[in-house]
């Protein structure tokens, strides 16, 4: 793997004109119009106005997960009442859920009155947490062609400024916000849990079949840190060419 310094120096920021060619028509300057954590996986996250990302993204995200009587790991695609609680963290960095510790007694409860006897919550600091990359990107574009909240895609990051499906063009290249490098890897393949309303959970199943029908099942961008640091709502966001950002990992 080449050095670090070496990658970002193969990062070249596009000009104003390429960023308006890639971002749709006219010049739209790219901000970060949201962030959210979801410090356990499967239950509702906590928007927030600033982060730390690091080589495993949101500091905080998806530390801790449900597992069944048998170890294995539980989600909302299987069972979506996980998808009413939500989960914060507390000042200690500890996720926090209606109030309680994720350790608390009545938290298991309720996780097992979703799950089964024998669930539990576990805590995963390791790579293995994520379902495919530590950081899903959406954009306003994209969100807005979907047509629905855009809870329903879970993403870390939402993109501000994007014409249309701007976004579907992005794959192998670099998102820069200040100092953070984010690589762009390839679109994020959609499932049940977006058919959820994150509010009342009423199931949908025609939102997926959208997605398949407009978008080949596809919405959003799976994504990996190139370089980590703190982001803020509001960061400019400027699109950068690099043509190892598809294999690279930080």
């Amino acid at each position: 793997m080449r050095r670090i310094e070496e990658i970002l120096d193969g990062c070249d920021v596009l000009t104003k004109d390429e960023q308006a060619s890639r971002n749709g028509k006219g010049v739209h300057t790219m901000k970060v119009a949201q962030i959210w954590r979801y410090p356990i996986k499967s239950m509702g996250g906590e928007r927030l106005n600033h982060a730390h990302i690091g080589s495993l993204g949101i500091k905080g995200d998806r530390v801790v997960h449900v597992e069944d009587a048998h170890g294995h790991v539980i989600t909302a695609r299987t069972h979506h009442r996980l998808l009413g609680h939500h989960a914060t963290l507390d000042a200690s960095g500890e996720p926090v859920v209606g109030g309680l510790l994720w350790s608390d007694p009545k938290v298991r409860t309720d996780v097992v009155d979703i799950v089964g006897p024998g669930a539990r919550l576990v805590r995963d600091e390791s790579s293995d947490r994520f379902d495919v990359l530590p950081l899903l990107v959406a954009t306003d574009g994209a969100i807005t062609a979907f047509g629905h909240d855009g809870r329903r895609l879970r993403p870390n990051l939402v993109i501000g400024g994007v014409e249309g499906l701007a976004e579907r063009s992005w794959p192998g290249q670099c998102l820069h916000i200040g100092a953070v490098i984010i690589g762009i890897q390839d679109l994020r393949g959609r499932c049940i849990m977006t058919t959820f309303d994150p509010d009342s959970l009423k199931q949908d199943r025609q939102v997926l079949t959208d997605i398949v029908r407009k978008f080949g099942g596809t919405l959003a961008l799976n994504c990996y840190v190139i370089r980590g640091g703190e982001i803020r709502v509001g960061d400019t966001v400027e699109l950068a060419r690099h043509h190892e950002c598809e294999a690279v990992r930080a």
